[in-house]
């Protein structure tokens, strides 16, 4: 089993089988398997997974001044 290369911010990483797998930074197997570490790494460079939108910002509470004691 070889080390693991990052490439296009995946990880390829080599399987007990011998096959090489696109790994996400989740650690979930993305693209694979592939053939070859040259050709994992080729394809990691392109690879575009469909990612999740960033959640929305919350919107802050409204300041409130502070009450008077009458």
């Amino acid at each position: 089993m070889s080390a693991a290369q990052n490439a296009n911010g995946y990880s390829v990483s080599q399987d007990e089988d011998g096959q090489w797998w696109i790994v996400n930074y989740h650690g979930e197997q993305v693209a694979g398997p592939l053939p070859s570490k040259a050709m994992a790494v080729e394809v990691a460079a392109v690879f575009q997974d469909d990612r999740s939108a960033p959640a929305a910002p919350r919107e802050a509470a409204p300041v409130r001044s502070p009450r008077r004691k009458k």
